[in-house]
């Protein structure tokens, strides 16, 4: 903690932040402890060091110059073009069929051969659980994952064709 005392009151003195009885103080202090003369010294290296170097400026045409460049590049085509509506479509599709299906697994589990009453609701169970084992048995799970190890096969497939469709032919720079 002295040190850093130390310190703060020698650069307050290298500013000329001290007023005369202080200046003098560390005047003495310079003149009498090796300690404190040395840390002078340091600090008036940093102090020369910091107030002779300039920091280097960019030129007045650096953004100017900066945008040039950018413009010599290609820029990116516009959304339309690289979004297949296609596949934005697909993807729709297969949650509308998604919710279809368990609407349609939900409507067949209710018993409709019962007539309405007034009392109908507590009729059906509807805190009963679904029983998941007719649809998550290791036959649909297996026939599940190979539909989607195929479609995702065909979506790589397709943009590697793609890609390399785009591929520009050696030779031939225009």
């Amino acid at each position: 903690m002295e040190e850093q005392q130390m310190e703060d009151r020698l650069w307050n003195y290298i500013d000329g932040l001290r007023d005369d009885a202080e200046n003098s103080a560390i005047e003495n202090l310079l003149a009498t402890q090796l300690e404190w003369k040395n840390k002078y010294r340091e600090l008036l290296e940093v102090h020369a060091l910091m107030s002779h170097s300039e920091l280097e400026e960019p030129s007045l045409r650096f953004t100017k110059n900066v945008m040039e460049q950018i413009a010599r590049y290609q820029v990116a085509p516009a959304t339309r073009n690289y979004i297949n509506n296609h596949i934005i479509w697909g993807i729709g599709g297969f949650f509308v069929l998604m919710v279809l299906g368990f609407l349609v697994y939900g409507f067949g589990q209710i018993n409709w051969s019962q007539g309405s009453s007034p009392g109908w609701m507590s009729q059906y169970h509807l805190d009963k659980k679904m029983d998941w084992s007719k649809m998550l048995n290791p036959t649909f799970t297996s026939v599940f994952l190979l539909i989607n190890v195929v479609l995702g096969l065909v979506l790589l497939d397709m943009y590697l064709h793609r890609k390399n469709n785009t591929l520009p032919i050696k030779g031939s720079e225009n």
